[in-house]
């Protein structure tokens, strides 16, 4: 019996944020989970939750949960259970660690900057992530965008799982940052011959999150439609 996977041509995620042979933290640290293929869209591996089949005397499996320490929602260690906002815990690791480009976990850091989620979330609250943000990014982002990026990382990193949002709330909060982002980018680019030439490009403000409905339902998701704040009506899709 053998298992067959896609082949991911640019490796993992990991080796294009801090390398491939990061020397500077220990190897229980390391998340090559996250692979890009040969487009750079990301696709997750994970082999934790395998186990050998069960007995023919067996009516069930137990299987303990695996993962890396940095990424497992602190909620299971009081608990010991996971949920659907477990995942949105594990991505807002995920998200910090792409824009700071350091490992989850860093054991040769000062104390207060091992985990890059407290680490990050302390700065987050200040208003200041641009401190520690990786320095390639530093004065090529939209504060706009950036604003939005952290805030929804910090949404994902509250330490009660029903204060995090669904992860469909995630992603529409996502594209909104990288609409921001791209907006910026074109009004840098002056016309050659006019300022007046400036196109005009209509964002889906996603201001809120709310942790009782996923915003990726269609039909009458609970989504206020005529709210006064929202440049154009969100329920227009």
């Amino acid at each position: 019996m053998i298992l067959v996977y896609e082949y991911m041509a640019n490796g993992p995620l990991r080796s294009h944020l801090y390398g491939t042979n990061p020397k500077h933290y220990s190897p229980e640290c390391e998340d090559t989970n996250i692979l890009l293929d040969e487009n750079f869209v990301a696709k997750v591996s994970d082999f934790g939750l395998s186990k050998t089949g069960p007995a023919l005397d067996q009516t069930h499996v137990s299987t303990s949960v695996k993962g890396s320490f940095g990424y497992l929602d602190p909620e299971y260690f009081r608990r010991q259970q996971l949920t659907e906002k477990s995942d949105a815990y594990s991505f807002g690791v995920v998200l910090m660690e792409v824009l700071c480009a350091r490992p989850a976990l860093n054991p040769v850091l000062p104390r207060e900057q091992v985990n890059i989620a407290e680490w990050a979330m302390s700065w987050q609250k200040k208003g200041m992530l641009d401190q520690i943000m990786d320095s390639n990014l530093v004065r090529k982002l939209n504060p706009a965008s950036l604003k939005k990026y952290g805030e929804t990382a910090e949404k994902c990193l509250a330490e009660r799982g029903s204060e995090r949002p669904l992860m469909g709330d995630v992603l529409w909060n996502l594209e909104y940052a990288l609409q921001l982002e791209e907006t910026s980018s074109v009004l840098t680019e002056p016309d050659d011959n006019s300022m007046n030439h400036i196109p005009t490009i209509r964002l889906t403000p996603l201001e809120s999150f709310d942790n009782s409905v996923t915003m990726i339902n269609g039909g009458n998701s609970g989504t206020d439609c005529d709210s006064e704040d929202s440049l154009v009506n969100p329920c227009g899709w």
